[in-house]
């Protein structure tokens, strides 16, 4: 499981043009059944996607469909979870 950083590196109207698309991007794994949660943070200057998958290429894979990835306007940091306790609302989705 990985937890995704993203920071917006450009100003935020810049970054909303990218939006929609972003948001259809992560319906899309979601669907999938690859992303957990997601959501910017406040101040908002970037946001988190947690990740149900073991596989760094493959996050990066994905992470590069990210339009605000392909538009350059963000910057990406992984970081590799290993999960060892949730709240039982949880615990059918994770790997305890």
């Amino acid at each position: 499981m990985y937890l995704v950083e993203i920071r917006y590196t450009k100003a935020i109207d810049e970054v909303a043009q990218h939006l929609q698309a972003h948001l259809a991007f992560l319906d899309r794994y979601y669907a999938a059944g690859k992303f957990l949660l997601s959501g910017p943070f406040e101040p908002r200057d970037g946001g988190i996607i947690m990740i149900d998958i073991d596989d760094e290429d493959e996050v990066k894979r994905i992470i590069s469909e990210d339009s605000f990835y392909q538009h350059q306007v963000t910057d990406y940091s992984l970081q590799r979870i290993r999960i060892t306790r949730a709240d039982a609302c949880l615990k059918d989705r994770l790997p305890l």
